[in-house]
């Protein structure tokens, strides 16, 4: 295998190997009203968090409330 061939496989394995799935844990203390919408606030942030970076895909978002 010449060494440019290999140098465009490394390349291509290098980024297949940097996308990830990313799960997300949201959490509430408490019931009250306010604590609902920082749950809320919480999945948004996260979901623009990954959104972002091209590489990542939500995988599955765990709440506890």
């Amino acid at each position: 295998m010449s060494t440019k061939k290999y140098e465009i496989l490394n390349q291509q394995r290098k980024i297949q190997n940097t996308y990830k799935k990313v799960a997300v844990y949201c959490r509430v203390s408490t019931d009250n009203e306010d604590q609902a919408s920082s749950f809320e606030n919480q999945q948004h942030y996260f979901n623009e968090y990954i959104r972002r970076n091209p590489n990542w895909e939500l995988y599955e978002i765990f709440a506890e409330m």
